[in-house]
């Protein structure tokens, strides 16, 4: 009877440790990276609109690139990111478990290779022996190799200095570097004394495209597919008010000035940044044109090809059979009308 009585009282204590477990996993908030991007959707951030539809708490931390966000997803630190291609190709080459379920932006002029007055570069053909910058493993980085490469040259030819953003902007001025592969608001500061030579949309139309996602962790895609569609509502809700209503997003508008507080810049700032932006409609994310089709998806097609780029500069060491496990349409096409 005590064995009895003292399996029981196991038992009772164990359910409440269980409880106490999933009460404490209820209260921890999920982890959310974001970048500094001029985002439509970067206003549900800074007015709270992600925590109301998805209800629960989120804790948004800022990065300075894609690369850090997936080595903060890999270390469990992070549930939900905003990242580019070529670090999302890096990191599910390598076998981090993620899943994009919401296609932010592809390469549009929102990205740029800017140069500086003075360096002498007037077209990409002036490029060797010229000292240029980007994100390590960001699409920025990826599309600078490949727009490179594209003119016979390797980085024997060209000296590339893969830094964070910040510190491109530092040396950039200091005269350091030549140019650098940037976003905002690196973008319009390194635009200031110099001018753009290329864009991403340019660099992806000589077959080097990148996009911007949102993405997910295996373990939570599978466990939380209501937050996701929520959370995927929320972005497509500013999307939409973006594309159809501009005046709501001008230099003097509200949402600028709060873009602004959230991301740094002025309002003009962020104004001009978004009218950069590619964005891909929410009737064609679901489509085989993008998230959906599986094998035929056409975010599983480019980051297979930035995979075998990326192999083929040594940036990493295998490139899978297939890039489809790391995308779902269910969230977008839970949306559609």
């Amino acid at each position: 009877m005590k064995t009895v009585k003292r399996l029981l009282t196991v038992t009772v204590g164990a359910l409440a440790l269980a409880g106490a477990l999933s009460a404490a996993a209820a209260d921890k908030p999920v982890v959310v990276a974001y970048q500094t991007d001029a985002l439509p959707s970067s206003l549900g951030i800074a007015n709270g609109d992600f925590e109301k539809a998805t209800g629960s708490k989120i804790d948004f931390r800022k990065f300075n690139s894609g690369g850090e966000i997936f080595a903060a997803i890999a270390s469990g630190d992070v549930q939900v990111g905003y990242v580019g291609s070529s670090p999302y190709a890096a990191a599910t080459s390598r076998g981090l478990d993620v899943k994009a379920f919401y296609l932010a932006s592809i390469s549009g002029t929102d990205e740029a290779l800017v140069v500086r007055n003075g360096s002498g570069i007037n077209s990409v053909a002036d490029l060797k022996g010229k000292k240029l910058a980007a994100a390590p493993v960001s699409t920025d980085h990826y599309q600078l190799l490949a727009l490179i490469k594209s003119q016979g040259l390797t980085e024997k030819d060209v000296q590339v200095f893969a830094i964070p953003q910040p510190e491109i902007v530092a040396a950039y001025n200091r005269g350091d570097i030549d140019g650098g592969f940037v976003w905002d608001p690196a973008l319009t500061e390194l635009k200031k004394t110099g001018r753009v030579l290329v864009t991403s949309k340019e660099v992806a139309e000589k077959g080097a495209p990148t996009f911007s996602a949102w993405v997910a962790t295996g373990a939570f895609a599978k466990e939380h597919p209501e937050f996701l569609k929520a959370f995927a509502g929320v972005i497509e809700k500013h999307t939409h008010s973006f594309v159809n209503d501009k005046a709501a997003w001008n230099k003097d508008s509200e949402n600028a000035k709060q873009l602004a507080k959230l991301l740094g810049g002025t309002p003009a700032d962020q104004a001009a940044g978004l009218l950069n932006l590619n964005l891909v409609p929410l009737s064609a994310q679901a489509s085989d044109a993008w998230l959906g089709g599986g094998e035929k998806s056409g975010i599983a097609k480019i980051l297979k090809e930035t995979s075998v780029f990326l192999k083929e500069q040594k940036k990493i060491s295998d490139v899978l059979p297939s890039y489809a496990p790391f995308v779902t349409a269910t969230a977008v096409a839970s949306l559609k009308k």
